[in-house]
């Protein structure tokens, strides 16, 4: 359902999303079709907009469980469930730790640790992925303080936080970010803003905001993700990145498959010309470490060197690595 609308400079196209209820549901009052009308078009939304959905008994069940799910966060926001799990980003010219990226893991107290699949999403369509992230930014920012006094370096260890769509478009998020700097007195160079490409390069004038602010505050910019996409070298240029981490569909089995090492190998090159550094996620083989060796990629993360871990794990990890050895799957068992 498209109709294009002519504009003074453009054409525009619009489209709809419609959500169907038929007086044959369950419940049979205005408001009950009403409600049932408007989850079905919910479900068009999801399903890739521009289309009609019918409403059927399984999607007021996904709703009613979607709604326990988020009365389940906000508990958890209160009660303090949520952890902070570390994957290391690894310098392939030594095997060495450069750095870890945080991530959240709720650990309901009856069932354990909850896949953040089954979480993530319904935190950021609902919001709570701000105050969960708040928190969680505070927690590693003080942690990894603690960890360039224990384990001093040069460079120092490094910091990779994700950022969401929703906070993207936070007012406030530079703001809570150089607070988090301030209360824990971690270095902002060492903070690395992780930033979805669809996201950081999105419509134009949009990002240019954040980022800006991002970067005079001495935050390091990279684009997550990248090659899934559609950033121009120009608009690289604009926002002073400092790294492109490769998406993990092209890093696996790219010492097999001649099309993932021809577009890894093209990455490389782009953002060496650049200026830029290079992190290749999704490492899970011996092979595709040696290959990224060869295409001259700095650094790695996946699970090739270590899961996710906790952080009295991540702090064995670079006890061991301090030592001389390699974290080569320090923590194998540990959940993703």
């Amino acid at each position: 359902m498209i109709r294009v609308t002519p504009y003074v400079w453009q054409r525009g196209f619009a489209t709809a999303s419609v959500g169907i209820a038929l007086s044959t549901s369950p419940h049979n009052s205005a408001e009950d079709l009403l409600r049932d009308a408007d989850l079905a078009m919910y479900r068009a939304k999801t399903l890739g907009k521009a289309r009609c959905e019918v409403f059927d008994t399984a999607m007021h069940a996904d709703a009613v469980k979607r709604l326990k799910l988020e009365t389940e966060l906000r508990k958890a926001i209160d009660c303090n469930e949520f952890r902070v799990h570390y994957q290391p980003v690894v310098r392939l010219s030594d095997k060495r730790i450069a750095g870890f990226e945080a991530l959240v893991r709720w650990q309901k107290p009856d069932v354990g640790l909850v896949p953040p699949a089954e979480f993530i999403s319904v935190a950021e369509e609902s919001g709570m992925i701000l105050p969960m992230n708040r928190w969680l930014r505070l927690e590693a920012c003080k942690k990894m303080r603690s960890w360039h006094a224990e384990f001093p370096s040069d460079p120092p260890l490094t910091l990779s936080l994700n950022v969401t769509a929703r906070e993207f478009a936070h007012p406030g998020l530079i703001s809570e970010i150089s607070s988090a700097l301030e209360q824990t007195g971690l270095p902002p160079s060492t903070l690395h803003l992780e930033i979805v490409e669809t996201i950081a390069m999105g419509d134009k004038g949009k990002p240019e905001g954040v980022l800006q602010k991002a970067k005079a505050l001495g935050l390091h910019l990279s684009i997550d993700d990248f090659g899934t996409g559609y950033s121009s070298l120009s608009r690289l240029r604009q926002f002073s990145v400092n790294t492109l981490k490769i998406d993990r569909t092209f890093v696996s089995s790219m010492d097999t498959d001649a099309d993932n090492r021809a577009i890894v190998r093209t990455i490389i090159a782009l953002a060496h010309s650049l200026g830029l550094r290079v992190v290749a996620e999704g490492t899970e083989t011996l092979e595709e470490v040696n290959e990224l060796l060869k295409l001259d990629c700095e650094y790695a993360q996946g699970y090739f060197f270590s899961r996710p871990v906790d952080e009295a794990t991540a702090t064995q990890m670079l006890m061991t690595v301090q030592c001389g050895q390699t974290p080569r799957r320090r923590a194998a068992t540990q959940g993703a």
